[in-house]
């Protein structure tokens, strides 16, 4: 499990070549004053984040870094593929726009052009990479056509040239109540034909694994027809995707001899061979190894693994984070972990959904050193995982803040959106005294005690299957609150993770409710339903939340004579009480795998928006330039070699500009053709 980066100026939101070569480089830019900002189109911006700790690892280390970035860079373009079954042949077409167009450069479509290509690098394709909506261009058919085609001796088939500017393939991920997820969605996760029922009935005989440790089926392949039989199309060597999979395996394999202990590469092979078979129980036995191993300053994410891109919640996307330890921050935060069984046992839920034991629940501050896949551009800033449940409880988790990605949003922000949607000067103050270390300890929270708490009822299937579309927000949703309940609890200021428990929770209470029902708006245009998990789990959690505590006079709605609506809270500790019901009431669903009630809390608190309110968000929004979405070009990791070819030495270096480093990454790390 991920948590997803809301991003405002005035606080981080709640809350992320062949194998055989040695050295990738490209020209980048060194200035003794780090700038985080990079530029910012549409409605992005993109930012730059340091490496803190680099320069101190060995040479041995730094290897392995480096590897780890490479394998996850080689697999770079399954992600593009897995989004869309054209986008690849829509980069291609428009990168040689780009390079070899012969007409006006500086006209207002040309203009046009280049903020589109610019997004459709930040989505890695040709939909939205929060909202999900097909992107837009804001030049004609014709332009595209007659010039910048014709004037660049670009091909692209008329089919795909209809589909960017057409109605076809609106959404790239489809969970809406009423329609056939799978057949309305572009996901290229499915063949265009397949419907709910197609998948419904295939993973009904569908191997699950040994009894009480089932394997996540669907994860790494395509469900496609062939003969009329509904087959699998894995995702391995010599399977789809092969090639770069086979590129991935190569650098994965210079990584498993420069691994820092023996756990690390048994852990790496397990990975290979996973790679090498397709084996889900292989995957299996990789996530317990990976997962128990928790010595050493390096370690990474690499594997199709977050199934938020699935209508069905089977498909892993592609994604890779490679990370060094962040020494300081670990020790303060590992007390959460410590604490574990603390936080499970004082949970308002029913003692039957309560865990006996919490095991090996593993929480780490660390830094990124990159980013690839379903994690690049746009970014977790905490990650859980292995997803698996029977793994989690039997063999543990790992736990991840992403800190100087973190600290990178915190320094390219500023207080404007608060001192606007803030209800009173205290609410100001509050957000500004506490409210990163909110922030910092919510994440902690939500992945390391939420993820992790709470188990099924026997008998009850995975909540895929139970909860099904509504599985992965009511998931996000259930953790959220199991961070927010404790936010307010003495324990925090016990473990010496906070000053003041009560102005802490209070600064949090706030910053959710004025989000979850106000300010996450300026994310989606108006009229439209809110859809992307995160979001959803934030509104719905908030919207009950709220028509609770208006009721108990906890929440007022405050319409101010400037005609602005507020939200203020009258009693955080009612409020907090009114978090544990819910989190009661989610744990509940998830355990008995209710899906009727799942179905009623999000469709009815989460998925419509109230419209009043929303035209006067975005009214309100418009006097702010900084976009409301953010993102990273990655470091560079620059190698020296030796006079025998070995590298001495790996150097971090910045790259100049965002369209620089996706350039390069097409360039060097192409290894699919644009049919899969």
């Amino acid at each position: 499990m991920k948590i997803k980066k809301i991003i405002y100026a005035f606080s981080i939101a709640i809350l992320l070549a062949s194998c055989t070569s040695e050295k990738k480089s490209e020209k980048a830019e060194v200035t003794t004053e780090f700038n985080h900002f990079v530029e910012q189109f549409a409605d992005i911006k993109v930012l730059r984040y340091k490496i803190p700790g680099f320069e101190e690892l060995t040479l041995k280390e730094k290897k392995l870094v480096y590897y780890l970035t490479q394998a996850g860079l080689s697999g770079r373009d399954i992600m593009w593929d897995q989004n869309y079954r054209h986008n690849l042949s829509v980069r291609k077409a428009l990168e040689n726009i780009n390079q070899n167009y012969k007409g006006d450069r500086e006209s207002e479509d040309f203009k046009f052009f280049k903020t589109y290509l610019k997004r459709i690098w930040f989505s890695n394709g040709i939909h939205h990479h929060y909202s999900n909506d097909k992107i837009k261009p804001e030049f004609t058919k014709e332009y595209f056509t007659n010039d910048l085609l014709k004037n660049s001796n670009t091909e692209l088939a008329s089919e795909i040239v209809e589909v960017i500017f057409n109605d076809t393939d609106t959404k790239k991920v489809n969970k809406k109540s009423g329609v056939d997820n799978v057949l309305s969605s572009a996901i290229n996760f499915y063949a265009p034909d397949i419907t709910d029922k197609d998948v419904v009935e295939f993973y009904k005989t569908a191997y699950k694994g040994p009894k009480g440790m089932p394997v996540e089926a669907g994860l790494n392949s395509k469900l496609v027809r062939e003969d009329g039989k509904l087959v699998e199309k894995v995702w391995k060597s010599g399977g789809m995707y092969g090639v770069a999979i086979d590129n991935v395996i190569g650098w994965l394999e210079k990584a498993k001899e420069v691994a820092e202990n023996e756990k690390q590469g048994n852990a790496l092979g397990l990975l290979i061979e996973y790679y090498k078979t397709g084996s889900l129980d292989t995957w299996d036995k990789y996530c317990i190894a990976w997962a128990t191993s928790t010595d050493g300053n390096i370690d990474w994410i690499n594997g199709f693994i977050e199934v938020y891109n699935d209508p069905k919640g089977y498909r892993g996307s592609y994604e890779t984070i490679v990370q060094i330890k962040d020494f300081d921050m670990s020790r303060k935060m590992k007390v959460l972990s410590d604490n574990a069984q603390w936080f499970e046992d004082n949970a308002p839920l029913d003692p039957t959904h309560k865990k006996e034991n919490v095991v090996g629940v593993s929480y780490k501050t660390v830094n990124v050193a990159g980013e690839a896949g379903d994690a690049s551009p746009s970014t977790p800033i905490g990650v859980n995982l292995p997803n698996n449940n029977w793994i989690r409880q039997q063999h543990g988790s790992k736990s991840v803040s992403l800190g100087n990605i973190i600290g990178a949003y915190n320094n390219a922000g500023g207080t404007g959106r608060l001192k606007e949607f803030a209800n009173d000067e205290k609410e100001i103050r509050l957000e500004e005294k506490y409210g990163q270390i909110a922030d910092k300890l919510h994440t902690a929270l939500h992945e390391v005690v939420g993820h992790a708490s709470g188990k099924i009822n026997e008998g009850i299937g995975q909540p895929k299957e139970t909860l099904q579309n509504y599985a992965s927000t009511m998931e996000e949703g259930r953790a959220d609150l199991v961070g927010l309940y404790y936010l307010m609890d003495p324990k925090l200021q016990e473990l010496s993770l906070t000053d003041n428990y009560k102005e802490l929770g209070m600064a949090a209470y706030d910053s959710y409710i004025r989000n979850g029902l106000m300010t996450q708006l300026i994310r989606i245009n108006l009229g439209d339903d809110i859809e992307e998990d995160h979001m959803v789990n934030r509104q719905w959690v908030s919207a009950w939340s709220f028509e609770q505590g208006e009721k108990e006079n906890v929440i007022e709605k405050v319409l101010k004579e400037d005609g602005k609506t507020y939200f203020n809270i009258t009693n955080y500790e009612k409020l907090r009480e009114i978090f544990g019901r819910l989190l009661k009431e989610t744990q509940r669903i998830k355990s008995e795998g209710d899906f009727a009630a799942a179905r009623a809390l999000v469709e009815g608190y989460g998925v419509k928006v109230d419209q009043q309110i929303h035209k006067e968000v975005l009214k309100r929004n418009k006097q702010f330039k900084s976009a409301p979405y953010s993102g990273f070009v990655n470091p560079v990791l620059e190698t020296s070699l030796s006079e025998n070819g070995t590298i001495s030495d790996i150097k971090v270096k910045q790259p100049k500009s965002f369209e620089e480093q996706m350039l390069f990454y097409s360039k060097n790390y192409n290894y699919l053709g644009t049919k899969n």
